[in-house]
């Protein structure tokens, strides 16, 4: 999650969100490694629920749904598409070069959501709220 997030910062992170299911796109979650279910990984949230992912076996993108039904087109780059199953969620972390997460995985269930990360705490000369995604991803349409 650099440079969002580094190996030994601390933060603070809550349940309710996840629970009342109001985690959204651009949220810092902690969630149980679908690769690795006896380890946790934090992600940003990039995708949601009937969005749509297309690849061009070179990168990943997000289209949510509603400009897919409005009518706008996909074009030739965007042959392979998917739509996101009901109650998954797609992650990615901030260093995108070198990050395990959706892309390599794939959609992840809401259900292994554990918390949103709210602000980090430690060290206290960096203490705050998560900011938004450096590279702007999670607010692509």
């Amino acid at each position: 999650m650099e440079p969002t997030l580094y190996t030994n910062d601390m933060v603070f992170a809550e349940t309710i969100s996840r629970r009342l299911f109001r985690i959204n796109r651009g949220d810092v979650v902690v969630v149980c490694n679908p690769m690795d279910p006896h380890t946790q990984i934090c992600k940003r949230v990039i995708g949601m629920e009937g969005d749509i992912v297309c690849t061009n076996n070179k990168s990943y993108w997000i289209k949510k749904y509603e400009h897919i039904a409005r009518g706008e087109k996909i074009t030739s780059v965007q042959l392979f598409w998917q739509r996101f199953p009901i109650g998954h969620v797609w992650l990615e972390g901030d260093n995108m070069e070198h990050s395990s997460d959706s892309r390599l995985y794939g959609p992840v269930p809401y259900a292994l959501i554990r918390s949103r990360v709210v602000w980090k705490i430690w060290p206290l000369s960096n203490f705050g709220s998560i900011d938004k995604c450096p590279t702007g991803r999670s607010h692509e349409n």
